[in-house]
């Protein structure tokens, strides 16, 4: 009941404007209301406008700010959220006319991943895109500057105060992006050693909330965080997945995408996102209970395309099919599957799925192998996908039959063997 208490009260404003038509409308201030909760906000009620174009002063008309303001006192809002990134004076204006605080959708997305973020990496990722959103509206926030921290505030308000309080930003934005770009090489470096290994690695993506994380921990009996809520996740993390044929992967969990994702997060998240880049395959997941799937798909597809990794093979994931939509109708040319995450046998179908798609990129091999070597013969077994092991006792030899990828590094032991038997 406590926490009952502890829930700040909001008012959800959004402008509906010719481009955007009711349903995606609707589904945008739906999303708007989901992002509140996952952010500890219960939401008192819903204002919207229809307009030609945004105001560009208060973002809605003067009247509906009027009627707002009227709504604030009467429900004691403790914040309005607007549905839209609003401009430095937008926000300004508003201030002095609204009794509450206010956010915009930018906002509240990076108060979210505030709250989420695990790593070290993360945490200075969230950092890096508040103060850069923060920098360009400082001014005119006056005194409410000494919200801020770390010290600062103790000199009066005023032109000073407001100089020494960007230049604070700008210093921490440059010391952050440092340790960041450290954090990047030391990742790359891990990365450079898992492709010198040659290991198979496959990135679970999607809409924010598809499933993405459940799925993975079940495919790779990870602990990665699970909640039905936007966000989830934050940091990528790796885990391996052994395939039915014992051939070993990695997996990794990525950040779900959002449509109108804020630009300054794109850029933060980008070096979350190249885990991506790497894959040499990836599980589209897509929510087929959630009536908007396709514009989920479609964002996905998009930010995918920005990433410049529209040619890694794609097998699309419908989720949850035991609840799926009633007017759902899949709708990629990838190869596709229906699973529910939490169902042993969807999960070892998708392995199969996941395995025949592999051997498609693979070339076949056939070598006969001596029982002394008991290293190459185990190594076969987890970096290459093996369909028939047969031990020949007259020969003592093993007769094995599979498929391997084209550059790996086992390749040229296979060949050494392929040549003997010829």
């Amino acid at each position: 009941m406590e926490q009952e208490v502890s829930l700040e009260k909001a008012i959800l404003v959004g402008c509906q404007t010719q481009s955007l038509d009711d349903s995606r409308f609707e589904y945008s201030m739906e999303e708007l209301a989901s992002l509140t909760e996952t952010a500890k906000g219960e939401v008192l009620m819903t204002v919207s406008q229809k307009r030609e174009r945004i105001h560009p002063a208060l973002y809605i008309g003067k009247g509906k700010v009027e009627e707002l303001k009227a709504l604030v006192d009467e429900v004691e809002a403790d914040l309005v959220i607007f549905n839209d990134e609003l401009s430095p004076s937008q926000k300004r204006n508003l201030a002095s006319e609204l009794n509450a605080r206010i956010i915009d959708r930018t906002q509240l997305i990076l108060d979210i991943f505030a709250q989420r973020a695990r790593s070290k990496e993360g945490k200075l990722q969230v950092e890096l895109a508040q103060l850069q959103y923060l920098l360009p509206r400082l001014a005119g926030q006056g005194t409410a500057l000494s919200r801020l921290g770390a010290g600062i505030g103790t000199r009066g308000p005023g032109e000073t105060k407001l100089e020494s309080d960007r230049r604070h930003i700008r210093r921490r934005i440059d010391d952050i992006k440092s340790q960041l770009s450290v954090i990047v090489q030391h990742r790359d470096r891990y990365r450079e050693r898992r492709k010198k290994n040659k290991t198979f690695q496959i990135a679970i993506v999607g809409y924010t909330n598809a499933g993405k994380s459940t799925l993975f921990n079940r495919l790779s009996e990870a602990d990665s965080y699970e909640e039905n809520q936007l966000f989830a996740t934050l940091d990528p993390m790796t885990r391996k997945l052994v395939l039915p044929s014992g051939y070993q992967t990695l997996i990794t969990d990525t950040v779900g995408f959002i449509q109108d994702l804020p630009t300054a997060l794109i850029a933060a998240f980008r070096s979350t996102l190249e885990e991506v880049k790497e894959a040499d395959l990836l599980l589209h997941v897509v929510d087929m209970a959630n009536a908007d799937y396709f514009q989920h798909e479609k964002t996905v597809n998009k930010l995918l395309a920005d990433l410049e990794v529209k040619d890694i093979p794609q097998i699309t994931v419908y989720n949850k099919r035991d609840i799926k939509h009633p007017d759902f109708v899949p709708t990629t040319n990838t190869p596709l599957i229906f699973i529910s995450a939490y169902d042993k046998e969807d999960r070892n179908e998708l392995k199969r799925r996941i395995e025949k798609v592999i051997i498609e990129m693979m070339e076949q091999y056939q070598v006969s192998i001596p029982s002394t070597e008991g290293k190459l013969l185990a190594q076969l077994k987890n970096e290459t996908i093996v369909r028939e092991l047969v031990f020949d006792e007259e020969k003592e030899i093993y007769q094995c039959r599979g498929f391997s990828l084209p550059d790996h590094q086992i390749s040229g032991q296979i060949e050494k063997y392929k040549s003997r038997m010829e």
